[in-house]
């Protein structure tokens, strides 16, 4: 999906997290710790939806998942052995209720919630056909595209009625849901997002990361596989692949910033793979300098890995708060311009008088990379050379990011000498698509067979954007602002 965030924050947004527990008589409670641990996935909104054996209960609200789930009386309302939650971040257009997902509906066979975390792109084309069949939508979301197919599929069970559905869309998706006999994990056929199977003692979990199997004592099993379909039940775990094989290609932004870092993606672990960047953008684009310091806190990994490599003292000369939440009041455009400065600070012992390389994870618009050097250099720092541990960022995302219109990234519109010119570096630098993918362990990118979905970088998009290139975008952008 494209849209233009309200921020002009510098950073991609992760669109949600799922995490669903079956056979656990707290499900509820370990759901809620789950989506804390996923709460870097999505900030304004969280959802849980548990079954008791006869009933479905639900509690969703505005906030973080301890505004909504932090009192013992919330989750003592929801009663049952299985749960299955999610966490949302909102990109443009309203934040409200009726789009807090999981979203749940009666059917023919019984109650059924679904939430997912990713993107349909061709959820225009089929809400306009079902819409004309008569289905009335109760919300924005893309994931309800998915309900209305279901309650139309003639097939005779849930899975088969979700096969179904899923067989009619595009685009990229890791989905859970919550029926009456069981919890159901579904990953697209490229595995463009991640989703992982868990266990903590005879209950099972799907997550979108390994860090939340963590928070709650469980073992990691196996990531479902791309194209997978996983039903828990009280028979245990039935895997089917019932989708075309496709070659497999894992949002890379995952590795570079989306995924927490103590998370294992993909079998390989995160905080180790920002490492490598770093060490490869030291290699690829190094000049003399004082200090290696990082823009907290996603820069920290590679700015480790940048000075490693390079032999420059790596420094903390930007401290970042943590309790600055999106909802701040910004009443004036003179308070607005202050903003950088709620959620970062210089250190200006550290930064006078030196050479500074200063490492960040991406520059999307370059309205927070301008404040940052900016920053850096009133706290005294002689030289100021940004290193970028992505590659430009120059085509928006429709698979589950939130990202600007092509026209507002600042790689579509100026080449790296105007990048720099424009945030005010005295030079700057991204690491290059062959090098990071030999951080990933390949021995570079090969553009004929890429193991990974770079669209946001290479413009190369693995699954048709139907809806796009229909001329549905800014129609799209309306309905779908408050997508998954």
């Amino acid at each position: 999906m494209v849209t233009t965030q309200n921020s002009d924050d510098d950073h991609l947004k992760e669109e949600c997290g799922v995490f669903g527990v079956f056979g656990h008589p707290e499900a509820a409670a370990l759901v809620a710790l789950g989506l804390h641990a996923l709460q870097h996935r999505g900030q304004e909104a969280a959802g849980i939806v548990t079954y008791d054996g006869e009933q479905f209960h639900t509690h969703r609200g505005m906030g973080h998942v301890s505004d909504n789930f932090g009192s013992k009386e919330v989750i003592g309302q929801l009663t049952g052995h299985s749960a299955l939650g999610h966490v949302r971040y909102a990109t443009t257009g309203e934040v409200v209720l009726r789009n807090v997902q999981p979203l749940f509906a009666d059917f023919e066979f019984g109650g059924l919630a679904i939430c997912h975390n990713g993107n349909l792109t061709n959820s225009y084309h089929l809400r306009r056909q079902l819409v004309r069949r008569g289905s009335l939508f109760q919300s924005t979301s893309d994931t309800e595209v998915i309900i209305h197919l279901i309650a139309t599929s003639l097939k005779s069970t849930v899975e088969e009625r979700l096969v179904d559905a899923l067989r009619q869309v595009e685009g990229a998706y890791s989905l859970g849901a919550l029926s009456q006999d069981g919890l159901i994990g579904v990953r697209d056929p490229l595995g463009v997002r991640p989703l992982v199977l868990g266990r903590l003692g005879d209950a099972w979990v799907i997550s979108s990361e390994t860090c939340a199997l963590d928070i709650i004592g469980g073992q990691f099993v196996r990531d479902i596989e791309p194209g997978e379909i996983v039903l828990i039940d009280r028979a245990g775990v039935h895997s089917s692949k019932p989708f075309p094989r496709a070659k497999q290609r894992f949002c890379i932004f995952e590795y570079i910033y989306f995924a927490r870092p103590d998370s294992i993606v993909e079998g390989t672990n995160v905080y180790e793979v920002r490492k490598r960047i770093g060490a490869e953008l030291a290699r690829e684009s190094h000049v003399p300098a004082d200090i290696v310091i990082p823009v907290p806190d996603s820069g920290v990994p590679a700015a480790i890995g940048y000075a490693a490599e390079s032999g420059v003292p790596f420094e903390l000369g930007i401290v970042r708060s943590h309790y600055v939440g999106r909802t701040f009041i910004e009443p004036t455009e003179q308070i607005r311009h202050l903003g950088v400065k709620l959620k970062h600070n210089a250190n200006k012992a550290s930064l006078a008088g030196k050479r500074v390389i200063l490492v960040d994870d991406s520059i999307v618009r370059g309205t927070t990379s301008t404040k940052i050097v900016e920053m850096v250099r009133n706290a005294g720092a002689r030289e100021v050379h940004m290193r970028i541990s992505s590659p430009p960022t120059s085509h928006s995302c429709f698979y589950g990011i939130a990202t600007p219109e092509r026209d507002k990234l600042l790689a579509s519109r100026m080449d790296i000498a105007g990048m720099a010119s424009f945030i005010g570096a005295d030079s700057l630098a991204f690491i290059s698509m062959d090098g990071l993918y030999r951080a990933m362990g390949l021995p570079r990118r090969d553009p004929a067979a890429p193991r990974f979905c770079d669209a946001c970088f290479t413009g190369d998009y693995p699954i048709p954007l139907a809806d796009h290139d229909a001329g549905k975008v800014s129609v799209q952008l309306s309905l779908l602002a408050e997508t998954a």
